[in-house]
């Protein structure tokens, strides 16, 4: 199921180590199924995940939407106007001219997950891939 508001949906529960993380993906139009499977599973191997999460505009991709169907999770989508909103590591020239961000697979996973990066920007056949933790960021007094 895929959320356009940023809305996490249920994912398939925790691992052994800790809850299921987010994993965010930036992908280019057209890019199948398979392909996605195998970058996020070679990025974070056969651990469990609570959702695939990317740029709005990416999300309702059939590749996308098989991935997550073939992972057992929902997709969580974003615009490029909230992913461009969230601090991250690393910044791409080339996603900010192209889709309007400068973070897809980073921000998206940050956002879905709400807790701390787990896995940073890793490109696996041309696919951008992250993860992150979906334990909640520690706050400071009175926030």
């Amino acid at each position: 199921m895929t959320t356009s508001d940023g809305e996490r949906q249920p994912g398939t529960g925790a691992t052994p180590s800790g809850p299921a993380p987010a994993v965010g993906i930036g992908i280019r139009p057209g890019t199948d199924a398979g392909r996605i499977v195998r970058a996020v599973r070679a990025v974070v191997g056969d651990t469990t995940i609570s959702c695939l999460a990317t740029l709005d505009r990416r999300a309702t991709e059939p590749g996308v939407l098989t991935a997550a169907a073939t992972l057992g999770v929902a997709v969580v989508a974003f615009t490029a106007e909230q992913l461009a909103e969230v601090d991250v590591g690393h910044r791409s020239d080339h996603a900010s001219a192209a889709v309007g961000t400068p973070s897809v697979a980073e921000a998206a996973a940050l956002l879905a997950g709400s807790g701390e990066l787990v896995r940073g920007r890793t490109i696996v056949d041309g696919i951008v891939v992250a993860a992150a933790s979906t334990s909640p960021r520690s706050s400071m007094p009175g926030d």
